[in-house]
């Protein structure tokens, strides 16, 4: 196998958590939620399928990344490999369908922004424990 499963784990699970935290009421979970327009109650639903579903993407998004960034790469290029996605090809993505749906620019950074942490970090992740 072209990179360490445990790794792999790490990774997603830092996602994972990172996202947790991102959109929590602590940092910019009320900012996010006022952006959507989605109420406290309508969050609180098909909580299991939402979880599911982002640990299901951190794991895609964790396996993809080791797979790109190989087995014999270093922290720090592991670490500018994921940010490099986040910054380079995660970000703009995004900008690009939010400027056709229209949505508001704080949008774009408040989603942005966590994709450029949790790649970061993630590439940090895969090159330590690689």
């Amino acid at each position: 196998m072209p990179f360490s499963i445990l790794a792999v784990l790490a990774a997603a699970v830092s996602a994972f958590l990172v996202g947790g935290l991102w959109y929590s009421p602590i940092l910019l979970g009320r900012v996010w939620q006022r952006l959507v327009g989605l109420e406290d109650e309508a969050l609180s639903r098909g909580l299991a399928r939402t979880f599911l579903l982002a640990g299901i993407a951190s794991l895609v998004m964790a396996l993809n990344l080791a797979a790109f960034i190989g087995p014999d790469a270093g922290v720090g290029f592991a670490t500018f490999a994921g940010a490099a996605a986040g910054l380079g090809w995660v970000a703009p993505a995004l900008g690009m369908t939010f400027a056709f749906e229209r949505r508001p620019v704080g949008l774009w950074l408040v989603d942005a922004g966590y994709h450029i942490v949790s790649f970061t970090l993630m590439g940090a992740l895969i090159g330590l424990l690689q």
